[in-house]
């Protein structure tokens, strides 16, 4: 399966020593084995490790460079879906919930990003969500009053308000506090050498070939080696697919493109992630070194399996949606342009937990727009399940509940 096209920027800006780690060519032990050590197995493995576990990660080729190298590197608490929409289709308690969960889990990513040696451009940043087309402001607002009774910090924004900050308006807007972007590489690689540094076990080039199962636990065969564990946590992002189809997932293909860096951006108010009502959405984000990151775009795989195919006239569209927004920007260029798969469940809430069919196991299925929030959320739900005390949260994300959808939501 390939995850990405095109040329992604976060390896080829890393500007330090890019870790290398040993091929598997032993049998070893360990409490739990990750294998995929993209955001998901890195967060996985780190918190992991740092609650006294013994464990190893095995990735097939290098760390940080399947999908995790096209994250765009968004973490906001909201979601693809409403809180109303979600409220509509779990209940309050639920709805409400994952939302609250999705804010504590860019609290912790922030938590985490400081306990790290070196810097992975956590920055803090609000977010604008506007309505696309007017008639969207009557849902823009009804959410707004959503999020007010339940306790999120937010703040609604009419035409005159965004046009008082930005270069551009629209009929109304939230404006969300307390969300963040980061390098989703440096995450990654921090993440593992950190854990590493504590005992975690990191393994490239070291694919697994065959999983065996008994009463006790798992075996995990590579090429060279092998790793026996009392718990195996599958955390292959779209790639699961492969091993495990899900009928209520579905892949899509996404495209971003990155600037090269811009002398000035005191236009853009706060630097905030700017996200819109439209499905698929247009996202925009700056970066640390001044450079725009825009993405959206979303469809079907194309049917000869190439998106790069078409990555020339999507980047221009993105370049031209960024000067759409903000006029200034008239010789702006795209440095990097990239495809890469997007994933989605049916009921727009990631899958995580067990698989009747897999003992031992535990999946970590981020799908969705906050593939890294979902992925944090995952790291602490299995973090508790493995030291014996499995939350009843992890039972909202079940791979086998039901996706019995009323007519209207995107199946």
């Amino acid at each position: 399966m390939k995850l990405t096209g095109g040329h992604t920027p976060w390896e080829a800006l890393y500007a330090g020593t890019i870790p290398q780690y040993p091929r598997l060519e032993a049998d070893i032990c360990c409490d739990v084995v990750v294998i995929g050590s993209g955001i998901s197995g890195a967060l996985a493995a780190y918190v992991l490790t740092m609650q006294g576990a013994d464990v190893a990660v095995l990735e097939k080729k290098r760390v940080g460079c399947g999908s995790t190298s096209a994250n765009s590197g968004l973490l906001q608490f909201m979601n693809d879906d409403s809180l109303n929409e979600l409220i509509g289709r779990f209940g309050e308690r639920k709805g409400t919930g994952f939302y609250r969960m999705c804010a504590n889990a860019v609290n912790r990513l922030a938590g985490i990003a400081e306990e790290l040696p070196s810097d992975v451009d956590f920055r803090r940043r609000s977010s604008l969500y506007y309505a696309t087309i007017d008639e969207d402001a009557g849902m823009i607002r009804n959410e707004y009053d959503t999020l007010i009774r339940h306790g999120f910090e937010v703040e609604y924004w009419d035409r005159d308000h965004i046009k008082s900050k930005f270069p551009f308006s629209r009929a109304a807007a939230l404006y969300t506090k307390n969300d963040a972007e980061v390098n989703p590489y440096k995450l990654a690689l921090a993440l593992l050498s950190s854990a590493a540094a504590k005992g975690l076990k990191v393994f490239e080039h070291s694919c697994a070939k065959q999983v065996k199962y008994s009463e006790k636990g798992v075996s995990v065969q590579t090429v060279h080696g092998s790793v026996r564990a009392d718990t195996l946590i599958w955390a292959l992002g779209y790639e699961t697919q492969e091993w495990k189809p899900d009928k209520s997932a579905s892949l899509e293909c996404t495209y971003a493109i990155m600037t090269e860096p811009v002398a000035d951006l005191s236009f853009w108010h706060e630097r905030a992630l700017v996200w819109e009502s439209n499905r698929p959405y247009l996202y925009m984000r700056t970066t640390p070194d001044n450079r725009i990151i825009a993405g959206g775009l979303d469809e079907p795989v194309p049917k000869n399996g190439r998106p790069k195919d078409r990555l020339a006239g999507y980047s221009q569209r993105l370049i031209n949606e960024i000067r759409d927004h903000f006029p200034g920007l008239v010789n702006l260029r795209a440095e990097y342009s990239w495809s890469g798969l997007f994933g989605f469940t049916r009921d727009g809430i990631p899958l995580i937990g067990r698989h009747p069919r897999f003992p031992h196991s535990y999946f970590i299925e981020g799908y969705g727009g906050s593939g890294t929030v979902y992925s944090m959320i995952a790291a602490d739900l299995l973090a508790q399940a493995v030291s014996g005390s499995e939350p009843e949260e992890l039972s909202w994300f079940s791979l086998t509940r039901s996706f019995n959808m009323q007519p209207g939501f995107r199946a």
